[in-house]
């Protein structure tokens, strides 16, 4: 694995780079929380914890959706529970959004230098599209895919490869960021790169950050732009 201590040397090339959104770019966990929360607790369900909801991180909104239906013995269909899921989840996302300050500088630098870029989420597009907007980063980030557009949600790589075909790149030039082991495994799946910042503490020994070419264990709090930055410009050693 790579280590921190890369050369500062600017990266040589535009390489295509493709974002997770949620806990990657912008701290929205917190958000997709209070919304389960609120929902769950209209369906009877009124013990649903921080702790519960980081077993979905990185997993669409549909199959998180799809599990706790199941494992609660909702009985409600599931567009009704998105349908609910999403417009709460938009009242909060609308009022707050926190972008990463590391990860905006690095979205502007590549930005400036060329580099095609992509976000790739597990959220709803109409989610997508209002965290982008409301945070100012649709600006920079301009061709976006949702789990909801492909056959698959990560783990599999299709947000992945769809957002590659999108760019008009090889998936073997795209380097994905991500926060979640997921991301990290459907980044793997789709033969791209992998910058991975775990979100949550401790999940950095996680088995599918494993093949990550760079990880910043200490999450966002150790993310610099000029670190990824640097290890962009990095041959890749992997093939």
């Amino acid at each position: 694995m790579t280590s921190l201590s890369v050369s500062r040397a600017p990266s040589a090339r535009a390489v295509p780079v493709i974002f997770d959104l949620d806990g990657t770019l912008v701290d929205s966990e917190p958000n997709y929380f209070e919304a389960a929360r609120r929902v769950l607790a209209g369906y009877g369900v009124t013990d649903f914890s921080w702790d519960d909801h980081t077993r979905f991180i990185g997993i669409s909104t549909r199959e998180t959706l799809l599990t706790l239906k199941r494992e609660h013995r909702i009985d409600a269909p599931i567009e009704e529970l998105l349908a609910a899921k999403n417009h709460a989840y938009l009242e909060l996302a609308r009022a707050h959004t926190r972008v990463f300050p590391q990860m905006r500088v690095f979205v502007e630098r590549l930005h400036g230098a060329g580099h095609p870029m992509a976000v790739a989420s597990g959220s709803s597009r109409t989610a997508i599209e209002t965290v982008l907007a409301g945070t100012g980063l649709d600006a920079q980030l301009t061709t976006l895919v949702s789990a909801e557009e492909v056959a698959h949600g990560k783990p599999e790589p299709d947000v992945f490869l769809e957002a590659a075909r999108r760019i008009g790149a090889e998936p073997g030039d795209c380097v994905v960021l991500e926060d979640a082991p997921p991301g990290a495994q459907a980044a793997h799946r789709a033969g791209m790169r992998c910058i991975a910042v775990p979100y949550v503490a401790g999940s950095a020994d996680d088995p599918a950050f494993a093949t990550a070419g760079l990880r910043f264990d200490g999450g966002q709090d150790q993310f610099t732009a000029q670190a990824a930055y640097d290890w962009l410009g990095q041959p890749d050693r992997s093939a």
